[in-house]
């Protein structure tokens, strides 16, 4: 007897994706390159025309805001971090909709590298890749941060196009 996958499983198969991408990127270029023997060295590597290898330190979240400098910060974004994972875990677990159990398995697996990894092991969060072309400069990003980005582009497509089918025997008014 073949078991099918729910909504759920493939929602963590997301999660665990995003995460182990996003750390293994991290671990590639932090020490197969050497970017974490001079954390504060300006590191460039030139791959296309419009693409970059550099390492940032990012000690906020998104576009660096809520920049966490102390001890004290960075233990509460910690904990504002596993407070946003908790609560879409449980969201995770009760869906049945395939589209949005990815997208937040993305959202989790990025925010479970970002914001409780990097932030324990380093302070801070690392960042990557650089892209730039015709006068525009994209802020620097990572996977986990990609994962995030595209698991919220899928839970807006499921509630938008997909939303909430109303029990049967309802009514409307």
């Amino acid at each position: 007897m073949k078991a099918e996958l729910s909504a759920r499983d493939y929602g963590l198969i997301a999660a665990g994706a995003a995460l182990l991408l996003d750390q293994a990127t991290k671990l590639i270029l932090l020490y197969g390159l050497g970017f974490a023997a001079e954390p504060y060295q300006s590191h460039v590597i030139p791959v296309f025309p419009f693409f970059n290898v550099v390492m940032v330190w990012n000690p906020g979240v998104s576009y660096g805001l809520l920049a966490a400098h102390t001890l004290f910060a960075r233990v509460l974004l910690v904990v504002l971090a596993l407070a946003l994972i908790a609560g879409l875990a449980y969201w995770m677990w009760h869906t049945t909709r395939l589209t949005l159990a990815i997208g937040l398995g993305l959202v989790i697996g990025g925010a479970i590298g970002n914001n409780l990894i990097d932030r324990i092991i380093y302070g801070q969060v690392a960042d990557f890749f650089h892209f730039y072309a015709y006068g525009y400069d994209w802020y620097v990003f990572n996977v986990a941060d990609a994962a995030i980005t595209f698991g919220v582009i899928a839970m807006l497509y499921d509630a938008l196009l997909k939303p909430e089918s109303k029990p049967a025997g309802s009514s409307s008014g």
